[in-house]
């Protein structure tokens, strides 16, 4: 009898707790409604299912338990039984099959206005492209992917000299205008999913996949990879932007084209006007670079020019230095208005190239081993030596000013950086960040890294 209770209270519960939970899905964006309605058409079929089963079970304990004198009969065939149980069976497999066919079919019959856009995920982030003013995209490959060349352009190519290319994570599309991505990975699996759009495909290495839809409400939608591709996938994260085509085309003309890129990689500015424009920087980060702890700056020199750009560009976009409690970088976000334009950022940053790249005094004690230990998780993007890998868009460490990556681990695990939310990489780090339990653990770290 205990059994047929639970049983009972197992359906009225599950039943109860579907009525009232507070978890649904999210607002429909998208013109996949079908996948809805085929998701709620599989609900209740195995809902159905389920609760009859269950009940069926519970009648079957009480009706047939055990008593004085009552035999159990053995019946081996039932012909009337297994036929109804296969027609039932037969009708409840193809009402959650047969609506599956129709929307699958619907699926990979992409329309032929729809616009191009493809989508390059890697560990942990995520790039788009955009066919240019001639509609075709260029060719690419994965041999030709290098630190210059992160899509992998066919220089030889002139198709592509004016596809736009999207360094960041976040993706804007026009409302009502169906897209097509063309899914690509440069390195594991991975999987495109934004819930709103209700449509999903996995990113596999060496060939193209793709989804389409047609967005129908504007908004922000987070991106996620649905993948497990490694210890940072939970922190793989972007947005799309969906947005009336105007905003949608002044974003577009916001992003370089591939043959800009390539004439921003050949600039070389005029020695004497970068020595110029670093003199505002030379007060607070030394004459050669090599930070000044009583002004809390850091030691620039040795540091990536793609991250110092970066950062810079953080700062000049209120992405950082605008939280209350980053009382150092309210002090960097105006000064770092002083370069106001892309050359300039290039001039500073190439004269900081020219400084010797003498390590950072070491201030930070802790247990070494015990810092080695929490390491082993920042390797997977800074290096085995704190080199920093700009595919993983992280920084070098080694050498550095100990103090600032101090005093930044304590502002990424408490919020007071990485919260923007077009601060995707610093959004990363801030999550990576609380695997150090308290300020022992971040010193531990720091003195470890001061031994590379």
């Amino acid at each position: 009898m205990s059994m047929a209770i639970v049983l009972i209270l197992l359906v009225v519960g599950s039943v109860v707790f579907h009525f009232i939970s507070p978890w649904t899905f999210t607002p429909l964006a998208s013109n996949w409604s079908q996948i809805d309605d085929t998701i709620n058409l599989t609900f209740w079929v195995t809902g159905f299912v389920f609760v009859a089963i269950n009940l069926f079970m519970a009648y079957a304990v009480i009706k047939y338990k055990t008593a004085p004198g009552k035999k159990a009969s053995y019946d081996p065939e039932n012909t009337k039984l297994e036929t109804w149980l296969t027609i039932f069976t037969t009708i409840g497999i193809v009402a959650m099959l047969a609506p599956g066919l129709f929307v699958w079919g619907r699926f990979v019959d992409v329309p032929e206005n729809a616009m191009q856009v493809e989508v390059l995920g890697q560990q942990w982030h995520w790039s788009y492209r955009l066919p240019g003013a001639d509609g075709e995209f260029g060719n690419v490959s994965g041999k030709l992917i290098t630190h210059d060349n992160p899509f992998g352009m066919d220089y030889d190519d002139p198709v592509g000299q004016d596809d736009i290319l999207i360094s960041s994570p976040e993706l804007h599309l026009p409302i009502n205008v169906p897209v097509n991505l063309n899914l690509r990975s440069k390195d594991v699996l991975h999987n495109f999913t934004v819930a709103q759009f209700r449509v999903k495909m996995d990113m596999v290495p060496g060939m193209v996949t793709s989804l389409w839809f047609t967005p129908t409400k504007t908004g922000r939608y987070d991106l996620l990879c649905e993948e497990l591709c490694g210890i940072a996938h939970h922190a793989m994260r972007g947005a799309v932007i969906v947005e009336d085509g105007q905003d949608f085309e002044k974003w577009v003309a916001s992003n370089p084209t591939f043959n800009d890129t390539q004439v921003r990689l050949a600039y070389n500015p005029e020695p004497s006007t970068a020595a110029t424009q670093y003199a505002i920087c030379a007060a607070c980060h030394g004459q050669q670079g090599e930070g000044m702890t009583v002004l809390n700056a850091p030691k620039i020199s040795g540091q990536s020019e793609w991250y110092l750009r970066k950062q810079l560009e953080n700062y000049k976009g209120g992405l950082r230095g605008s939280h209350k409690d980053d009382i150092y970088g309210q002090q960097m976000a105006p000064m770092s208005m002083v370069l106001f334009n892309d050359e300039a950022i290039d001039n500073v940053i190439a004269h900081i190239q020219t400084f010797p790249d003498n390590p950072a005094p070491k201030t930070i004690t802790g247990d070494i081993q015990s810092g080695e230990k929490s390491y082993a998780v920042c390797a997977y993007c800074h290096g085995g030596n704190a080199q920093g890998i700009k595919e993983m868009n992280a920084p070098r460490m080694a050498g550095m000013t100990d103090w600032y990556l101090q005093r930044q681990l304590k502002n990424f695990k408490h919020g007071v950086r990485g919260q923007h939310p077009k601060d995707y990489y610093g959004k990363q780090m801030s999550f990576m960040a609380r695997i150090l339990q308290d300020d022992k653990k971040i010193d531990d770290l720091v003195a470890y890294i001061n031994t590379l």
